[in-house]
């Protein structure tokens, strides 16, 4: 990348490539200011300023304008302004010339239900602030339910309301977001040095490898000699960096280093994908035991208190982080899959089920519960077809719904469903 000395002459132009709202600047101040810091959003909310009145974009403007506004010197917004760049709120274009030029491009900061549902800013939002903190501010996002069991919908459609009419199509702004620019100090270039060619394969470090590495040193807080020295073991006898053996040798350093996994595994599902208060119902008590215990925890309980093994906290790693599913879901899924496959947690089968259940969107327990059930059903419909051997209602979980319908349950479905409560 170029290296630009930023003067106080240089020329910007502002350019709003989405809509902007007032519920981005309370998102900005409450979830991304402490993580870019003040001075960052101070500079982005001077942009959005900065645009005309139909807020498209801004006239020329010199940075001793910021300068003079932001009272702070131009190193300062240099460097607020790649922390934005960073976290996927403006592009940057440049220019040379007598007077160099630049050209800001402004993109949306996420909604609150995606920053929460970000495995990474998520992370950082919470070491940054604490958990105290953190509660606080999840508080604030928290989503509004009413019980409607009672009442019917009576809201009427839009062609019900409204005579169709020809309009001409107008292509409009939409709201858009980047994705997640993780600033990485990992020098690639001295990991192939440190490695001699007939032990390190150069082909190894592809495309996704090098994000894999990035992501790992972002999440365990790794430098390059570090990852240099997780690398080297990890190698396989043609020079291929083994993925799950890197992620495992990353895990296990950080938790000799600070004795603990990354917070993400310890954390609950947020406030706003949790069903309201007051559901007493056994479906609806075991639903919340799936929302308020984290999926170390709840893996733990199924250890009977025992800490898990290193394989499951990877599989654990690999559903969080990987495929970015919620808490809820990560624990459901668990439950699900120890009762389906005789309380052995295969990954192979872990990441099937976790995937089908990733491309349908699930992002809460009960969705989660639902497809799960589904899916079971549709399974026994076809090995009756078949004429296969029957599976053995022992072998579905407790809050199955016929199950909890029951005015009376056998003893092992009252065991576990007392062992599931008291988690």
């Amino acid at each position: 990348m170029k290296l630009v000395t930023l003067l106080p002459a240089d020329q910007y132009v502002v350019v709003n490539k989405t809509i902007l709202t007032e519920i981005d600047k309370k998102n900005l101040i409450h979830l991304y200011e402490p993580i870019i810091g003040f001075a960052a959003v101070s500079l982005y909310l001077t942009f959005w300023s900065d645009l005309d009145s139909l807020e498209i974009m801004s006239r020329d403007f010199t940075h001793h304008h910021l300068m003079s506004i932001l009272r702070c010197r131009i190193d300062a917004i240099k460097q607020a302004r790649e922390a934005l760049e960073g976290v996927g709120l403006m592009k940057t274009y440049f220019k040379e010339g007598d007077i160099n030029s630049y050209v800001y491009e402004l993109y949306s900061p996420l909604s609150a239900s995606e920053f929460f549902n970000n495995p990474i800013l998520n992370i950082v939002l919470y070491n940054n602030v604490g958990e105290e903190e953190y509660n606080h501010i999840k508080k604030m996002y928290r989503k509004v339910s009413v019980d409607l069991k009672d009442y019917v919908e009576i809201t009427k459609p839009m062609n019900e309301t409204f005579e169709p009419t020809s309009m001409p199509i107008v292509e409009a702004r939409s709201r858009e977001a980047l994705p997640l620019n993780i600033e990485s100090d990992i020098d690639f270039d001295f990991i192939i040095s440190s490695i001699p060619k007939g032990i390190l394969n150069e082909k190894a470090l592809n495309k996704k490898m090098r994000e894999l590495i990035v992501n790992l040193s972002f999440i365990y807080d790794l430098d390059t000699l570090k990852m240099v020295e997780l690398i080297r073991a990890s190698l396989n006898e043609k020079g291929g960096i083994e993925k799950d053996t890197l992620r495992k040798n990353a895990r296990k350093y950080y938790q000799f280093k600070s004795g603990n996994l990354p917070t993400l595994v310890y954390r609950t599902q947020p406030e706003y994908l949790k069903t309201p208060i007051g559901d007493t119902s056994k479906k609806g008590r075991i639903i919340g035991v799936f929302e308020n215990t984290s999926p170390y925890d709840f893996l733990k309980s199924k250890y009977h208190g025992a800490n898990p093994t290193s394989r499951d906290l990877k599989l654990l790693e690999i559903l969080l982080i990987d495929l970015e599913l919620n808490p809820a879901v990560v624990n459901v899924l668990i439950d699900y899959v120890l009762k389906k496959n005789n309380n052995k947690l295969s990954s192979s089968y872990v990441e099937t089920v976790a995937g089908q259940w990733k491309r349908a969107g699930v992002k809460t327990a009960r969705e989660a519960m639902d497809l799960a059930e589904k899916e079971h059903k549709k399974m026994m419909k076809t090995t009756t077809k078949s004429g296969s051997k029957p599976v053995r209602e022992a072998s579905v979980p407790v809050w199955f719904d016929k199950q909890l319908e029951k005015d009376e349950v056998s003893e092992e479905e009252a065991k576990e469903l007392e062992e599931l409560l008291k988690i």
